[in-house]
């Protein structure tokens, strides 16, 4: 930034601030004009003024943040901005917002929000003063840690603790989740940082949430706890391609043997703490945990995710121990009805009670032809899940229906140049566009490799020749790539093979946590990291450091998946094709999310192999190519050689 800038007035309009001799040119050293930016800016100041909802590809480089916030602030509405991840977020709010309030003298009202457990609760802290519910010096010393630096926090996000764990269990026990919130009964309401940032969010025009945050607003507006966020008339969603996934897990159902378990917990807990528990209730606990072990024992102790259909038959074999966890769910919110003088520790914990009765009749009864019901197994945790088939409805209900203007922003949400996949998937027909042109040279900048030799990656022979490509490439680039893959065990495989014959460091997914592992890379010389999905995003490795991409498959969604199965059946009933309106799509967009890691600014170069060659050989590969940038392109090897090393050979 150029230094002794004055402050000023916010500008009459968005021409005025990203013009060609706008004040961003006064205000920036580097500063270079982006038509592209000025257009997208333009685009979302008409649809703010106008009430209408804009889909607006743009990729790296744009300047997109700014192309949204300074309309967003101009608009003087009250505006949600949805990240999809929580770095993101931050990055607006410290890095984008403090970069546009230097220079206007106009105060900005601008706060961001995240869920509870991002949050201390101060009871829960003074609770741990007088009751023994630390265990072990870990906790000990962690929660020293918090009380520390709960004297001097002004919102009490933990993300302000830099030194605290990723997987601290004191913080699990201090944080401010809704489960045993007593709200405007509590002691510490006024003193609440879950109170401080609706106060502060209810003073502020631009809101910068996640897509978590906002689904799960959306999710309770109209039941009786009400609504998260303060009223609002427009949303902008960054990083929108994410927008399906999220509102199917919020607009559904989920019940676990781990909620069973920390209801009975907690409620010995408050028993405990405010003096009414007994021989009775203890009796009562303990026939509902007993009911619910072996009621979740009957979904069988395999890992991963499958499909639950036969309602019927699973409820006249297992009709007993069915009710027995409902019986054992009402009794207890019984047993807390007739506590005298109920402290309103208790109100949470009824709460609780009858949502996870409700939720267990509604999976088990499966009554609703417009979920799909599933279950997922991780480790000691059986998760049964209802998710809806298709959100384009609930969207629009809830959503588009009811807000004046939503805007969708991504690098990644056109198909072969068009709208089409996400406006179906998402429910939003009527929608202005636009496809920002990219700032990157990408004929100059990247070579997208498809190697021809290998065999499909359906057979057998596919791993230990793969593993042999991604060997001669790794040699090529010296080490200083990401290996992503579609699936944990075709990554596991592949990295045993491949960094027992390589010489350059190898970091796994799953060994440290993510944030870790890309630090990790970034400051080990020709680090290599084999990963899967969560890398394929939101992931951002600028410079020589990561000289190379190679993706295994094409991403197509595993068509077994209980939740991807639903939709293609859906589909095809309703006459469609699933393969070229849904996998397809949803393939071409992941595909252009792992690319999207590589070419992170002008400077950047590198190499893009895709070992999955029925991109060439299928009628639909076509698509992909439609979609992703116009990369440099080869099949042969002395092209890649020739392109990385810069030479004629």
């Amino acid at each position: 930034m150029k230094k002794n800038a004055p402050a000023t007035a916010l500008p009459k309009n968005v021409k005025a601030f990203f013009g060609q001799r706008g004040m961003l040119s006064h205000w920036h050293p580097n500063y270079e004009f982006r038509r592209g930016q000025l257009k997208m800016a333009e685009e979302v100041e008409e649809s703010l003024e106008t009430k209408r909802n804009l889909i607006v590809e743009a990729g790296t480089g744009t300047g997109k943040t700014l192309a949204y916030l300074v309309p967003a602030i101009l608009s003087g509405r009250r505006v949600i901005i949805s990240t999809g991840t929580k770095n993101l977020q931050e990055q607006i709010f410290y890095k984008d917002i403090p970069f546009l309030q230097q220079h206007f003298s106009e105060p900005l009202k601008v706060c961001y929000m995240k869920g509870r457990s991002n949050y201390l609760c101060r009871q829960k802290l003074i609770d741990t003063e007088r009751e023994a519910i630390l265990e072990g010096l870990d906790e000990v010393t962690e929660c020293q840690m918090i009380r520390e630096w709960e004297k001097t926090t002004e919102t009490g996000d933990r993300s302000e603790i830099r030194t605290l764990p990723e997987n601290s269990t004191a913080w699990a026990k201090l944080d401010a989740r809704r489960e045993l919130c007593t709200g405007q009964k509590c002691a510490q309401f006024e003193r609440c940082f879950i109170t401080e940032m609706h106060r502060r969010a209810s003073e502020s025009q631009i809101i910068i949430v996640n897509h978590h945050l906002l689904f799960a607003d959306l999710a309770v507006k109209d039941d009786e706890f009400g609504a998260i966020l303060p009223e609002y008339t427009a949303v902008i969603f960054d990083e929108a391609h994410e927008i399906e996934d999220t509102a199917g897990a919020y607009f559904g159902l989920s019940i676990s043997n781990h909620q069973v378990r920390d209801l009975i917990r907690d409620v010995m807990a408050v028993a405990r703490r405010k003096d009414f528990g007994g021989e009775e209730l203890d009796r009562v606990l303990i026939q509902l945990q007993d009911a619910s072990d072996q009621f979740f024992w009957l979904f069988g102790q395999s890992e991963g995710r499958s499909g639950f259909q036969n309602h019927e038959a699973f409820l006249r074999e297992n009709e007993e121990k069915y009710r027995d966890v409902l019986n054992g769910l009402e009794l207890a919110w019984t047993h807390l009805e007739l506590v005298k003088s109920a402290p309103e520790d208790v109100l949470p914990l009824l709460r609780r009670a009858r949502e996870l009765h409700h939720a267990l009749q509604f999976w088990v009864l499966g009554g609703d032809p417009a979920f799909v019901y599933w279950l997922e197994r991780r480790g000691r945790g059986v998760f049964l899940q209802a998710t809806p088939i298709d959100v384009s409805a609930v969207l629009s209900e809830k959503l588009f229906d009811r807000v004046d203007t939503v805007i969708l922003t991504s690098a990644t949400l056109a198909v072969a140049g068009t709208f089409d996949f996400v406006k179906a998937r998402l429910g939003i027909p009527h929608a202005a566009s636009l496809c920002v042109e990219t700032q990157f040279d990408y004929q100059r900048q990247a070579m997208l490799y498809v190697p021809q030799h290998l065999p499909d990656p359906r057979s057998p022979a596919f791993l230990p020749e793969s593993c042999e490509e991604i060997l001669r490439i790794l040699e090529l680039t010296e080490g200083r790539a990401f290996v992503l893959f579609t699936s944990n065990q075709q990554m596991r495989a592949t990295h045993e093979r491949v960094s027992e014959q390589m010489e350059y460091p190898a970091l796994l997914q799953g060994t440290a946590p993510k944030h870790a592992l890309l630090e990790e890379f970034r400051g080990t010389p020709n680090a290599v990291l084999f990963a899967t999905s969560s890398f394929w995003q939101g992931v951002d490795v600028p410079g020589d450091q990561l000289s190379c991409v190679i993706i295994d498959r094409l991403p197509f969604a595993v068509p077994t998946d209980p939740v991807v199965d639903a939709r293609i059946r859906m589909l095809r009933q309703s006459g469609g094709n699933p393969f070229f309106d849904y996998q397809i799509p949803q393939a071409a967009i992941a595909l252009k999310q792992g690319f999207g890691r590589l070419i992170r600014s002008k400077t950047d170069r590198g190499v893009l192999a895709l070992l999955d060659n029925r991109i060439t050989k299928q009628r639909y590969g076509q698509v992909f190519f439609d979609s992703l940038p116009d990369y440099g392109f080869t099949t042969r090897w002395p092209e890649v050689e020739k392109f990385f090393v810069g030479e004629s050979l």
